[in-house]
């Protein structure tokens, strides 16, 4: 590994801090000072730099990684933290999180606080622990890769629908795809497993849940969430509903931890992940569009490190 940021110079023991100014619902200009108070009260040195477009971040990382710098903290959703793992995965320099997107699913995976405040005590004081991260294609992801409906789902929940709505965006963008969602022969392998069947959606995920912190209950994406992201596995749902109202009751059974037997909900643990359709279906990586099946998706053991909170609470 690179760039562990330990080497003296003058960027040692500083934070280079990534915001993306068109993240979540915030005003940046307060942003900014909000952070740069919980910062200044913690005697803690940074330099802030603004995304300007896409692949931004996974640059200010690699080039943060290098010069040096004691941690690099990103402040935007999943799509930002996503560039920003892909820059520094291979080198020793901890990644930190201010979440503030419109979902932020690793950041609550990670039991990361939401506030701003509290986020900065976190990146400043909180503990460098190791991170799975997923890759498909050659590109890195750190929450979850998808084909066929949940991809559908994230080019419906549009940039201006997150802005008037926030996670809102999400809810309408799944029952409007859920509606018009027909089921589509996939052909997946696993690792040496391999299975034929007519799915709406195939997740491949790097974190154990989602919609964490927005609905009374978490949706796991495997038996054992907790600390997935550590396993060195990624985990693979397909849902197979034959109608559209088994919809809720498949997440039902997910919320409940009930995978096995039941053939229109599956999962599936693997180091390496194929996934084609019959026809080619839309697929994203957390959250952005990212081609057509087919592809391939594989796991990336503790490939960086995060800050996290000394002591995380207990499911």
């Amino acid at each position: 590994m690179i760039g562990d940021g330990s080497a003296a110079g003058p960027y040692t023991g500083r934070t280079f801090i990534i915001l993306n100014p068109a993240a979540g619902q915030d005003d940046p200009s307060k942003l900014r000072r909000l952070i740069g108070g919980a910062f200044a009260s913690r005697a803690s040195s940074f330099d802030l730099h603004t995304t300007g477009g896409p692949g931004d971040a996974a640059q200010m990382a690699r080039d943060a990684a290098a010069l040096g710098y004691r941690t690099v903290c990103v402040v935007g959703g999943d799509g930002t933290l996503a560039e920003a793992a892909a820059g520094l995965a291979g080198t020793l320099t901890p990644l930190a999180i201010i979440p503030r997107g419109t979902a932020n699913q690793v950041a609550h995976n990670l039991r990361i606080p939401t506030d701003v405040e509290e986020a900065v005590e976190v990146a400043v004081n909180g503990e460098a622990t190791p991170l799975d991260l997923g890759s498909l294609n050659g590109r890195a992801f750190a929450l979850v890769a998808g084909a066929g409906f949940d991809a559908a789902m994230m080019a419906s929940a549009t940039r201006e629908l997150k802005e008037r709505w926030g996670f809102g965006a999400y809810i309408y963008a799944a029952v409007k795809e859920a509606l018009a969602a027909t089921p589509t022969r996939f052909h997946i392998r696993a690792d040496d497993q391999a299975i034929e069947v007519d799915a709406v959606s195939v997740l491949v995920a790097n974190v154990g849940e989602l919609f964490s912190g927005f609905i009374p209950f978490r949706i796991p994406l495997t038996p054992r969430p907790l600390n997935s992201w550590q396993d060195g596995l990624l985990e693979v749902v397909v849902l197979a509903p034959r109608k559209l109202g088994e919809f809720a009751m498949l997440l039902w059974k997910a919320a409940h931890h009930q995978f096995g037997g039941d053939d229109r909900l599956i999962h599936l643990q693997a180091r390496e992940i194929t996934i084609d359709a019959d026809p080619a279906m839309a697929v994203q990586i957390d959250g952005d569009p990212a081609g057509k099946t087919p592809v391939t998706a594989t796991a990336m053991p503790a490939a960086m490190r995060v800050m996290v909170p000394r002591s995380r609470p207990a499911d």
